[in-house]
């Protein structure tokens, strides 16, 4: 059975249709299929898809990010990578199981794969707490980005979470801690690490992974600091204002491709990922193996530059750095007299005003 958003009624019944059509036996009176008619009511269909997803407000990209249909991380791992080998377990506490972690081979050649695994029906969900990771995922993410590191293997991580768990033992557990950590080590790796946000990218439970030296994101695909709902509910005291709260966001792909926090988007079918998830999972596969052919003879300090500079950019203006292509500082600039100290402090200089202190110190002891 389909799932269908509130804004997609006229695709419904258009779809309806072309399926009852297809039955003929269904309908009193009819033993035969009207290819014809088939063929204008998908044509009529294609259209309305067109026409709607061509014009989709924030908020309603928002809903096709949260569509149940929408492929999720074990999709993308089951079939873009061979020989994938789960691993579990953080080594302090235990296994958080809305995280999917393991090595694999991409075109034959190993990766880390990281997915962020929201579950395909209620009970999954469940037991993949929707999506939302506790402390024990990303120090479990943690270990196996380190243990990547050292043996100089890429990561790719796959990014659908509508935040970090909330809950009152996550908390106890050092939730905060544990995001900390995670971005840390995100930042620190020598090895190139893709990040590719399939649906939702929620708040410091998106960031953690997608810390990153290419962020991707899929079309339809929202990233954002909080939900839009959470957003309207903290500004106007009224979670209904999520359109004006998800517009002030500016959290679709092209709004954050734009503005430079994300590097690509990956263009989806007419009507969502859901609606051809092969044509989606070739155009993920494609883009993994350009980027991971960017980085292929980088050494390690020029990843880690790469990576540094990249988030250093992100809403850098000309006010705050004299070279904005290379931001490996966060000097700001200086001025005439910043100059002149700079200069009576340098080296030599230095050396000889500690040398005169230390003479007029011996004349005034001895003359006293």
């Amino acid at each position: 059975m389909k799932n269908y958003l509130n804004f997609e009624t006229e695709i419904k019944n258009l779809e309806e249709e072309i399926e009852q059509l297809k039955d003929p036996f269904n309908q009193d009176g009819l033993s035969e299929v009207d290819t014809k008619k088939i063929s204008e009511i998908q044509s009529e269909l294609d259209k309305k898809l067109e026409q709607i997803y061509s014009n989709l407000d924030p908020w309603q990209t928002t809903m096709v990010a949260r569509h149940e249909d929408r492929p999720k991380a074990k999709f993308f791992i089951d079939n873009l990578f061979e020989d994938f080998i789960p691993l579990s377990g953080d080594r302090f506490y235990g296994e958080d199981k809305s995280v999917l972690t393991g090595f694999g081979k991409f075109n034959r050649k190993s990766v880390l794969v990281i997915g962020q695994e929201k579950g395909e029906d209620l009970n999954s969900r469940i037991e993949r707490n929707f999506g939302m990771m506790r402390p024990e995922g990303y120090r479990k993410t943690i270990r196996l980005m380190k243990l990547a590191n050292k043996f100089n293997i890429p990561i790719i991580s796959f990014i659908d979470t509508p935040g970090a768990y909330p809950g009152v033992g996550a908390e106890e557990r050092g939730q905060a801690e544990a995001i900390a950590k995670s971005i840390e080590c995100c930042m620190e790796l020598k090895v190139p690490t893709l990040s590719i946000i399939i649906g939702e990218g929620g708040s410091g439970g998106a960031i953690a992974l997608a810390s990153s030296n290419k962020v991707i994101m899929l079309e339809n695909a929202i990233y954002s600091v909080i939900s839009p709902e959470g957003c309207a509910t903290i500004l106007w005291r009224d979670p209904t204002k999520t359109l004006d709260s998800a517009k002030a966001m500016k959290l679709s792909s092209k709004d954050l491709l734009e503005i430079k926090v994300i590097d690509e988007i990956i263009s989806e079918p007419i009507g969502g990922a859901h609606r051809d998830k092969d044509q989606v999972l070739e155009s993920v596969r494609n883009s993994i193996e350009k980027n991971l052919k960017e980085f292929e003879d980088k050494k390690g300090d020029e990843i880690i530059n790469q990576r540094k500079n990249r988030f250093l950019q992100i809403g850098r203006t000309k006010g705050f750095t004299s070279q904005l292509e290379d931001t490996s500082t966060l000097s700001m600039k200086k001025s005439k007299f910043e100059d002149v100290l700079e200069k009576i402090f340098s080296s030599n200089i230095k050396t000889i005003i500690i040398c005169s202190i230390i003479i007029l110190s011996f004349l005034f002891f001895f003359l006293s």
